[in-house]
């Protein structure tokens, strides 16, 4: 069963509908009522964007990222989520120069299960990832973002600083890690 973090992003209720559309599994939570001691009946994670800047959401959401990690079970962490995990495992990021609205051309040219070539998508961020930490690997890239996908080295743990909850290419990039 798949768990959907919500960190208060406006965005997460189309995530839920695109999710209940597919017929996905899934159970929705917010940090703060998320009882981490249940987090082994779930096989995968979604962390949502955000709204606000939270010092325990992050604890929260840096939590569930390492048990990801240690557990072998997949995560997709979307803006902030991609966020999250680069910071977790030692990355950096920045306040980007202008705020990042609109549709943007990501161009994918690692192999990986969830994406190939060029994806349409819609980014809404004011943060970006600055430095990777060694276990994270760069995917995809477009023209105002450095790192638009992540991945951790041979997991199927990943990150998109665009939000794929807004976008059909977007749409096909989060039923592919479902069916992962």
């Amino acid at each position: 069963m798949l768990l959907v973090v919500d960190n208060g992003s406006i965005y997460t209720k189309n995530l839920t509908s695109f999710l209940n559309t597919k017929n996905f599994s899934f159970a929705t939570q917010t940090p703060q009522f998320l009882n981490l001691h249940l987090l082994e009946k779930y096989d995968s994670f979604i962390l949502s964007g955000r709204r606000i800047n939270n010092k325990k959401t992050n604890e929260i959401n840096s939590k569930i990222i390492k048990y990801s990690i240690s557990n072998d079970r997949k995560l997709l962490g979307i803006c902030y989520g991609a966020e999250i995990l680069a910071l977790t495992l030692g990355g950096t990021i920045r306040r980007t120069s202008s705020l990042q609205k609109g549709q943007e051309k990501i161009n994918v040219f690692e192999e990986n299960p969830i994406s190939n070539d060029f994806l349409d998508v819609f980014e809404s961020h004011g943060f970006e990832i600055s430095k990777l930490p060694s276990e994270l690997i760069k995917i995809a890239d477009s023209n105002n973002c450095k790192y638009e996908i992540i991945q951790y080295d041979k997991k199927l743990i990943f990150g998109t600083q665009f939000h794929p909850e807004m976008s059909q290419d977007g749409h096909n990039l989060i039923e592919k890690f479902c069916l992962l």
